[in-house]
């Protein structure tokens, strides 16, 4: 056992207040302790009798249990939680023992949380040989705002009637995390076209050519429209199994580090602020940003660039 933190005695002090007991008296060492004269002589009646082995702090535990639960009990109600997976009620009702108990005794045996029945998909993780071979895209809705909103202030009351939506276009290289996006009207195909241009534009000035795109199954990427862009532009198109989205989780991790890190990380005075922030930020992704994909370096160096300070124009 150790002693808590309020005790006014430690094994050491307790053999001086023994010396000293023999030395100036019993009650003059008990004041000077600052412990009770019945104190006192406890110590010095242990230290008579066990000697320095009497002054080490003994566990308050009784030798003796007569109401404690039969150990039969107890390891017939961990195999029934092991093997049945029963509820703690069922089997204290079973075996003869409180709900309590069992719970006790299922903790400590580690079996208070049953693993699940089926066994969970391994996750896969891949990643392409070389950038440019597969190119993942998504959408996120955010909201337009003239004032900051209940994210910041914690006021749900104050807030920006009628002020529509915007829709955040993202893309992600799957080999190298090199991130590009772009505020859109809307998630129409017209823009999901539009935005597909420009990232292709970004990526050919950084030398590299898209040859796979990755989207989920939204509209605009189910459209004509944007199946006869990729067509013409000689991209192939991939769509994710339906309600399987960490099929495309490199774009939904981007977008949760945009909300985290750009959307969400200041008090922007209204949603066209907040827009006009997206560049530089995407700079620092790309040029400055540790990437632990990247071995945590910026993404920007798989594809044999050095960061530096200029601004790369997104348009």
């Amino acid at each position: 056992m150790n002693s808590h933190k309020n005790a006014s005695l430690t094994p050491r002090g307790r053999a001086h207040l023994v010396r000293q007991i023999t030395q100036i008296g019993l009650r003059a060492a008990a004041a000077a302790a600052g412990v009770s004269e019945r104190t006192a002589r406890k110590w010095q009646r242990r230290w008579a009798i066990e000697g320095a082995l009497g002054l080490l702090e003994r566990s308050s535990r009784p030798k003796h249990c007569p109401w404690r639960s039969d150990a039969r009990k107890i390891e017939r109600a961990v195999a029934l939680r092991r093997t049945q997976r029963l509820s703690y009620e069922c089997i204290a009702e079973r075996v003869g023992l409180s709900k309590s108990t069992v719970a006790r005794a299922c903790k400590g045996a580690g079996v208070a949380r049953l693993p699940p029945l089926q066994q969970t998909v391994p996750v896969r993780r891949y990643e392409r040989a070389s950038p440019g071979e597969l190119l993942h895209i998504d959408t996120k809705k955010l909201a337009r705002f003239d004032k900051p909103g209940h994210r910041v202030t914690g006021d749900r009351t104050q807030s920006t009637p009628r002020a529509g939506w915007q829709a955040l276009h993202v893309a992600i290289d799957d080999h190298s995390r090199v991130g590009f996006s772009q505020m859109q009207a809307d998630e129409t195909a017209k823009s999901a076209c539009t935005f597909m241009l420009a990232a292709l534009r970004y990526y050919k000035s950084l030398g590299v050519k898209i040859q796979w795109v990755m989207s989920d199954n939204g509209s605009a990427y189910k459209s004509r429209r944007f199946t006869r862009l990729l067509r013409r532009l000689g991209i192939k198109h991939v769509r994710t199994r339906p309600y399987t989205p960490r099929t495309n989780g490199k774009a939904e991790r981007f977008i949760q580090t945009l909300l985290r890190e750009w959307a969400y990380a200041f008090a922007y005075p209204s949603s066209e602020h907040r827009s006009s922030e997206l560049l530089p930020w995407m700079h620092h992704y790309n040029f400055h940003r540790p990437h632990s994909a990247t071995e945590h370096q910026p993404p920007i160096t798989r594809l044999g660039i050095e960061g530096n300070n200029v601004l790369r124009n997104y348009i």
